[in-house]
């Protein structure tokens, strides 16, 4: 499940949050398809949500210059549209 409207505990230099996951396993799918489509991504806080999953996400980030290409992949309405034409 995608959270959104978290703060962000710290602002990396160079990345922007574009997905926040209760599931480390959800975190990595949608690491998957960015990666596929070529876009470098980063997790925070995998690690740590798979001791206390209810009080931390995982934060799925990309470099700056890719955060609108991939949350255009993570879109909801990507993802229909993918679906429609297959």
């Amino acid at each position: 499940m995608l959270f959104e409207g978290d703060t962000e505990p710290y602002a990396p230099d160079g990345l922007v949050t574009v997905g926040r996951f209760e599931s480390p396993i959800e975190a990595q799918i949608a690491r998957g398809m960015l990666e596929s489509a070529g876009i470098e991504t980063f997790l925070v806080g995998e690690n740590v949500n798979n001791l206390l999953q209810a009080a931390f996400r995982v934060r799925l980030q990309v470099r700056m210059e890719d955060e609108t290409a991939a949350r255009a992949f993570l879109s909801p309405s990507a993802n229909l549209d993918d679906s429609a034409s297959s």
